[in-house]
C-alpha cells in the first residue's frame, strides 16, 4: 500500500526577485561573449514583436553546472526540479568587504553568525551578501579588476563537510574571491550537483534565516550554466 501523499507548502509574507534584469550593458567576466538583442519581427511590419538574444551561459544572475569544471559532470538540464526549491540563510559581510574588496568568508565568521542565528541546517543554500550588488550599474566597479569578495576555500569545505549545505550564492560575479583563479569553492560545491548562484541581487532584503528560494534556469542541454530567475519567498 502506498503511503499517504504529503503535500509541501511554502509559507511566505513576501516574494523578492534575486535576479538582475538582463541588458547589453551588464557587468561581464573578462572574455565572456556580449549580451546582444536583435529585432526579428516588429508590430508595424509583422503584426507581432520578437527578438532573438545571445549571451554566455555564465552571464547575468546565473546557476553554474558541474560540467563547467568537471569533464564528467552533468549539464544544467540534469538538475531535478525539486532540487531547485531550497531553504536559504543569508550572511552579511558587507562591512568587511567595504574595507577589503578581497575579503573572503572565514570559518570564524560562520561560527559567529551561528552563535546568533543557530546552526545552519543540512541542505541549506548559504547566501553571502557582500554589498557588491550595489555596484551593478557600474561594470568597471563591479568587476574591479577581479578584486571582489567571496567564500574562502576552507570555509566552503567546512560548510560542505560539517554542515552538509546544499549550495552557495553571492552578489558578486563569483562565489570564489576574485583573486582565487583556482575556483576552489565552485569546484568543491560542484563536485556534486549542488547549487552555485552568482550575480544575485537584493540580498540585503533577506532575513538571516527562513527564506525559501525558487531557482529557474533555462534547460540548456549540456549547459555549463544558465541565466536564472531566482525568487526569494520570505517568511
Amino acid at each position: 500500500m502506498n503511503p499517504p501523499f504529503s503535500p509541501k507548502t511554502i509559507h511566505y509574507s513576501q516574494v523578492i526577485h534575486l535576479s538582475h534584469p538582463v541588458a547589453p550593458n551588464i557587468p561581464q567576466w573578462p572574455g565572456d561573449p556580449p549580451v546582444e538583442f536583435q529585432a526579428i519581427a516588429t508590430l508595424s511590419t509583422d503584426g507581432y514583436y520578437l527578438r532573438r538574444f545571445s549571451m554566455g551561459e555564465h552571464s547575468a544572475t546565473h546557476l553554474n553546472a558541474p560540467n563547467s569544471f568537471y569533464p564528467a559532470g552533468v549539464g544544467i538540464e540534469a538538475y531535478a526540479a525539486e532540487s531547485l526549491i531550497v531553504k536559504a540563510v543569508a550572511i552579511d559581510i558587507s562591512a568587511l568587504a567595504a574595507q577589503n574588496p578581497d575579503y573572503t568568508l572565514s570559518c570564524a565568521d560562520v561560527l559567529d553568525w551561528e552563535a546568533e542565528q543557530g546552526e545552519i541546517p543540512a541542505g541549506t543554500v548559504v547566501l553571502l551578501y557582500t554589498g557588491w550588488q550595489h555596484k551593478w550599474s557600474d561594470p568597471d566597479a563591479f568587476i574591479n579588476q577581479q578584486h571582489f569578495p567571496g567564500f574562502a576555500p576552507e570555509t566552503t569545505r567546512f560548510l560542505l563537510d560539517r554542515r552538509q549545505i546544499g549550495g552557495v550564492g553571492i552578489d558578486t560575479h563569483g562565489v570564489d574571491g576574485g583573486q582565487d583563479f583556482t575556483f576552489a569553492t565552485n569546484r568543491q560545491v560542484l563536485a556534486q550537483p549542488r547549487i552555485v548562484l552568482e550575480n544575485l541581487t537584493n540580498l540585503d532584503q533577506l532575513p538571516p534565516t527562513g527564506t525559501t528560494l525558487a531557482i529557474a534556469p533555462l534547460q540548456l542541454v549540456q549547459g555549463s550554466g544558465s541565466p536564472a530567475t531566482v525568487l526569494a519567498f520570505l517568511p
